[in-house]
């Protein structure tokens, strides 16, 4: 089914005209994202990978649904991108993925402080390796080796999580992080997007991805995601981020173990519309319901503010959550320690991802 909308073609097209052409701080193919702090006038120019990967990752998922035209648009996208992949892969050559170019190292690019320092480069992560094996068609082999390279990381194969509640402290779940030194992190949209990428290749389920399933359900059912969401995700620190991960996961792979949540997310979804919401956050918890199959009071994209779509913040990096010292986790969800990532192509991307799952809920 297509849906023929001249609008959602204007979207796209206009996602398609932000990817870059080769400008500065950013090679040809990747979209330009920023860090910022607010409160300290902190901005810079992000060459990353993640959110291009997640860009496109939006865009694929429409594909089947928009016009011809714009099915080549994505396609060319996609086209533009993948060269950008092997900048981003791991420094020995495993086929693991970092958010920041790796030989060498750019980690914090741009800036004047952060770069020089060796604390702050980051290991590969499990979120970027996820989707770029999502956006690539791995082989089996590669894929049996993500899966071993995952357990090798994960809680209690050599470390335990320290900064999670205490009953999920024995969950041989995985981790955000492949570093070897890397302290343990569960984070429930990251996992999200792991178990979508294991159901999407149709791989055996083991007790890591049965642990990491035990941990998205419980923190849903429990309501720590919303009454804690920084503990239950630390790169995505809001209930509605948390949520549109979940019910994306549960909407299209319905995985045995998150058929109990169905119907609290769907009851979650409208409380969350009765909250003071930014237009972004409201539209990511209408594009969920919609996918549930619920139909929650259609909203007009056109409102959302042009300020609001460039500044809108999806993913964050607390600077003390690799920290472990209880005092010092304490500090980690304060605003005046962690950076913001915005990405405006992204933005457009959520925009064109509601606009067809109103039209969907239509047909």
């Amino acid at each position: 089914m297509k849906l023929n909308d001249s609008i959602l073609d204007q979207q796209i097209s206009r996602i398609a005209h932000l990817q870059s052409s080769g400008e500065p701080y950013f090679p040809e193919g990747l979209f330009p994202s920023f860090r910022g702090n607010e409160r300290y006038k902190y901005h810079r120019p992000d060459t990353n990978l993640f959110f291009s990967l997640i860009t496109l990752f939006t865009l694929q998922s429409i594909r089947d649904y928009v016009s011809v035209e714009s099915q080549e648009r994505i396609n060319e996208i996609d086209r533009k991108l993948r060269p950008n992949y092997p900048a981003f892969q791991n420094k020995d050559g495993l086929k693991t993925y970092n958010f920041y170019q790796t030989k060498p190292s750019r980690h914090f690019p741009n800036g004047r402080l952060l770069y020089r320092f060796e604390h702050f480069r980051i290991p590969d992560d499990v979120d970027d390796t996820a989707m770029v094996y999502l956006m690539t068609s791995p082989t089996n082999e590669e894929l049996r080796w993500f899966k071993q390279k995952l357990a090798h990381h994960a809680n209690l194969a050599r470390r335990q999580i320290r900064n999670t509640y205490a009953e999920y402290k024995n969950l041989r779940a995985y981790s955000t992080w492949f570093g070897k030194n890397m302290y343990i992190e569960f984070d429930a949209c990251v996992l999200s997007n792991l178990l979508y990428a294991i159901y999407q290749y149709k791989l055996p389920l083991n007790v890591h991805d049965l642990d990491s399933l035990a941990f998205v359900r419980s923190v849903v059912e429990t309501g720590q995601y919303r009454r804690e969401p920084f503990r239950c995700a630390h790169s995505y620190p809001r209930t509605a981020l948390i949520f549109y991960h979940v019910a994306r996961l549960v909407a299209t792979h319905n995985p045995e173990a998150l058929k109990p949540i169905r119907q609290q997310l769907i009851a979650d979804g409208f409380s969350l519309l009765t909250e003071e919401l930014s237009k972004m956050d409201r539209l990511l918890v209408c594009t969920s319901l919609l996918r549930l199959g619920e139909h929650p009071e259609p909203i007009d994209p056109t409102h959302i503010s042009e300020q609001e779509i460039q500044t809108f913040t999806f993913f964050v990096a607390g600077m003390l959550t690799a920290y472990e010292n209880p005092v010092l986790y304490k500090l980690a969800p304060s605003l005046l320690v962690r950076m913001n990532w915005t990405c405006e192509a992204h933005s457009q991307a959520l925009i064109a991802e509601y606009l067809v799952e109103i039209q969907k809920s239509k047909a």
